[in-house]
């Protein structure tokens, strides 16, 4: 069973589990330090796409995604806003870079509140946004607000991509690794564009 392969990991936990697993990862991804590297893209896609097959139920994915996403980003602010110095001076690991949180800063210096809702659609950076607008003292309200907003767009968006290509392309499952494939790149894509851009200057 392979984390990093949405598809088995859902197929081999069966209905319940899967909507577990599926819940589980976006917490994580959302709100853990560690969860960086987790699929949250492809996973909420393929996921969407198996709930198309009958192997998960829609309704109750996109409610969970959007609740333990939500959730997650709140447990990073929380540990942003009482963690946010000491972060700093943690040492790098594998799991932990601090340049991930810099790199967080920069997007949101650059686009401000926004920076809740757009981090969503990129990797890295939404695990490390809520935890920078927890370190930057963010307004919990507005936090809130955007978080709620974000955490929709992204869980409901995805997720019914994915179920809508399989209920109406016929044998969509065998091009479902290479839809897979193509949401991972465009969705790194705009990270790639923003360290080149940083790098330039």
């Amino acid at each position: 069973m392979n984390i990093l392969e949405p598809k088995q990991l859902i197929e081999s936990v069966g209905f319940y589990g899967g909507h577990l697993v599926v819940w589980t990862i976006i917490f994580a991804e959302s709100g853990l330090l560690v969860g960086f590297f987790l699929p949250g893209d492809s996973l909420l896609f393929t996921a969407g796409f198996l709930a198309s097959q009958g192997y998960l139920n829609i309704f109750a994915l996109i409610v969970g995604c959007f609740i333990f996403a939500v959730l997650g980003d709140n447990v990073g602010y929380a540990t942003g806003k009482r963690f946010g110095p000491k972060l700093f001076s943690k040492e790098d690991s594998w799991f932990f870079n601090k340049k991930n949180i810099i790199k967080a800063q920069t997007f949101y210096d650059k686009h401000g509140k926004r920076t809740i809702i757009l981090a969503r659609f990129l990797p890295v950076v939404r695990t490390f946004a809520p935890i920078v607008a927890g370190i930057g003292k963010m307004e919990y309200a507005t936090f809130f607000k955007f978080n709620l907003i974000g955490g929709f767009v992204w869980t409901f968006g995805l997720s019914m991509l994915g179920f809508v290509l399989g209920k109406s392309i016929p044998n969509v499952d065998k091009y479902l690794p290479l839809i897979t494939l193509a949401i991972v790149v465009i969705s790194v894509i705009p990270s790639l564009l923003h360290l080149l851009a940083e790098r330039k200057k």
